[in-house]
């Protein structure tokens, strides 16, 4: 599936799990538990070059991935994550 990039409003829990999602002036809610997708810490980025081994490079959660469905039944997984001060929409399955 290639990468879309769109902005979405995104309702999260107070857990910070996505509960709803409005894509296209439709409201989607969330029809099972969102997995995190996970990236790189952003502080690790000067040390990337270097060797971790035995370990590995720390990680922080990047975005989600969960199903949602409308009202009407529609029902896709997405794959979202927040830039700092806006939802974007990342990758849609059917």
């Amino acid at each position: 599936m290639p990468r879309v990039r769109e902005v979405v409003e995104v309702w999260t829990s107070d857990a910070g799990e996505p509960v709803r999602l409005v894509w296209r002036a439709r409201r989607f809610r969330v029809s099972d538990t969102p997995t995190a997708l996970v990236g790189p810490c952003d502080w690790w980025s000067p040390f990337s070059g270097h060797d971790v081994s035995p370990g590995r490079v720390p990680l922080s959660i990047s975005g989600w991935r969960f199903q949602a469905s409308s009202d009407d039944g529609e029902t896709h997984v997405f794959d979202v994550e927040h830039d700092g001060s806006r939802w974007q929409l990342l990758r849609v399955f059917d």
